[in-house]
């Protein structure tokens, strides 16, 4: 069999249906990308998920769920994939990664009072600053934290906090316990709006990042993760993507 029938091979069997397969999502409140909407569950990167399988014809499940056990569920085979994350090295340990969804950052926000535009670690020294716990976001933080401290500056004071949308209501509330908050700026300003929040505002960026589905490394089925990836790339280049990105005002990513 020569090079060319090989490689027709594998795209047909990339392209088959397999019968019985699918795979269970596990995500958080994590508004635009993910979220409740009424009875349903909304989001880009819920949405990006149903096309994905509904193309590879494969029957995929999304659960909302507290963050801490979401993860718990992928590192038990309850599901076999999380998202969106952004990528480290302890996750890459125990979760292999789709192609990259979208481009976002992570910064600083604060209360109007505050008139602070955030342009390095000095402007935050001394800052008690406010950050979802078990999140890509809170593993940064203390590492800007720790860089503050090899800098010889006054070091921040980190509060973690179990539910997203309630750090920014408290930083809201004239800065309640907290004076500013790191975050996902996509998320921040998708939270404010949604709860009316007039007092927080984006300070400014520390961070640009990609936003990935994580699969579980022990349980997750190789080659229904490699089908999942390859369709995802396929809708990238043909701008399905994008197109879906674009209605949630997300920053989108060129197909390779």
């Amino acid at each position: 069999m020569n090079k060319l029938h090989i490689s027709l091979l594998i795209m047909v069997n990339l392209l088959m249906p397999l019968e019985g397969a699918g795979l269970k999502f596990v995500t958080h409140d994590f508004p635009p990308f993910s979220f409740r909407n009424g009875e349903t569950l909304s989001g880009a990167a819920i949405d990006i998920v149903r096309q994905t399988c509904s193309e590879i014809q494969i029957e995929c499940s999304i659960e909302l769920l507290p963050w801490k056990r979401a993860q718990f569920k992928v590192r038990r085979d309850h599901a076999q994939a999380m998202m969106v994350i952004g990528w480290n090295n302890t996750r890459a340990q125990w979760l292999t990664f789709s192609p990259p969804m979208l481009k976002t950052q992570y910064g600083f926000f604060t209360n109007i009072s505050n008139p602070l535009n955030y342009q390095s670690l000095s402007d935050i020294a001394g800052v008690k600053v406010g950050v979802l716990e078990s999140s890509n976001t809170s593993k940064r933080l203390k590492k800007i934290r720790q860089q503050m401290i090899e800098l010889k500056l006054e070091p921040i004071s980190i509060q973690e906090i179990h539910d997203n949308n309630l750090v920014f209501k408290m930083l809201d509330n004239e800065g309640r316990n907290i004076e500013m908050i790191y975050s996902n700026r996509d998320v921040g300003n998708t939270v404010i709006a949604q709860h009316n929040l007039h007092n927080v505002r984006y300070a400014g960026s520390n961070e640009e990042l990609y936003y990935y589905i994580g699969f579980g490394r022990k349980y997750a089925d190789k080659e229904l993760v490699e089908r999942f990836n390859h369709s995802f790339k396929k809708l990238q280049r043909s701008g399905v993507i994008q197109k879906i990105l674009a209605e949630y005002h997300l920053e989108t990513i060129e197909s390779d």
